[in-house]
């Protein structure tokens, strides 16, 4: 493996736990605003980006150092909680900040508080299939950011999808009780 120097490859495995639960696992780590795919193939493998690794990875003396072999070359990183959500990388001197998501979490992120300017109508939409559970609010009724606006179960998980900016729900196409699909529509906040 390549390394650039500024630690982005050992950053990005680093932040992840590799409990026996968790193999077969697809987590994108994003470090320094750049996302890595990164798959637990088995406790001595891991594909980063679609490229396969050999790796090994283990606390220090159950300190937040973190040994890390990739293809034979050693790289050590201290890894901490970082002040919001997610994880402090220190590698080389350099702090990085690093957050790992799986999946279904980032889907979630992305569809609660993703990219929504002021002036455009918002689409709610269901981040995962489920069950909607329950919904907050009415047309014409104007929601805050991080309000309730949809309770969704999937998975035996009850997720609360939020307001990501200010607005007035234009539009309802759910009502609690209905089955949702991935990316269907659930309501529109103008």
């Amino acid at each position: 493996m390549t390394t650039t120097g500024n630690g982005q490859a050992a950053g990005s495995a680093c932040a992840i736990n590799t409990n026996e639960s968790d193999l077969a696992m697809r987590y994108i780590t994003t470090l320094s605003e750049k996302e890595f795919l990164v798959e637990i193939i088995d406790e001595h493998q891991i594909s980063l980006n679609g490229k396969i690794y050999a790796v090994d990875f283990d606390s220090i003396c159950d300190q937040p150092v973190y040994s890390l072999l990739i293809e034979g070359r050693s790289y050590e990183a201290y890894v901490y909680p970082g002040e919001e959500r997610g994880w402090q990388v220190l590698f080389h001197g350099n702090s990085y900040p690093a957050l790992v998501e799986d999946e279904a979490e980032k889907r979630l992120r992305v569809a609660t508080t993703g990219g929504v300017s002021m002036g455009e109508e918002y689409h709610l939409k269901a981040p995962m299939p489920g069950l909607v559970v329950s919904v907050h609010v009415s047309e014409g009724q104007e929601v805050l950011k991080g309000d309730v606006l949809v309770v969704l179960e999937s998975m035996k998980m009850q997720n609360e999808l939020k307001a990501p900016r200010p607005g007035v729900v234009s539009r309802l196409r759910v009502k609690a009780g209905d089955n949702v699909e991935q990316h269907q529509v659930m309501l529109s906040v103008g």
